[in-house]
């Protein structure tokens, strides 16, 4: 079993991790099916307390926009994965990372996953 965590923004990913208002955590076993799933609107905006939250989440993944350095360095020392610089919406980011294609730096298109997944 496998949590991961989304900042976003709307239906895309937030394009930058300090800013996000709102994250998208999915939990997903082996097999790739989701056991839980919800968005969790945050008090407040700050990186420092998006890490506690994917900290005391138990988070295993993070895909995300523009992360600065530190907070990378960070999450990567609790040995989280960090997907960053990856544009566009969540749920295909969400359907990348399923299919292990995702990779930091994707520039998702909703309507070619759409159509890969017809």
């Amino acid at each position: 079993m496998k949590k991961i965590l989304i900042p976003i923004f709307g239906n895309d990913i937030s394009p930058r991790f300090d800013l996000t208002a709102e994250v998208y955590i999915l939990n997903v076993d082996k097999s790739g099916h989701y056991q839980d799933e919800r968005i969790v609107v945050l008090p407040q905006i700050s990186a420092e307390h998006l890490c506690h939250l994917i900290l005391t989440e138990n988070v295993h993944v993070v895909i995300c926009g523009g992360i600065e350095d530190e907070y990378y360095q960070y999450l990567a020392w609790k040995r989280i994965t960090v997907y960053d610089s990856v544009i566009g919406p969540w749920q295909a980011a969400v359907s990348r990372y399923l299919d292990n294609s995702l990779h930091s730096g994707d520039i998702l298109d909703k309507l070619k996953e759409d159509s890969i997944h017809e």
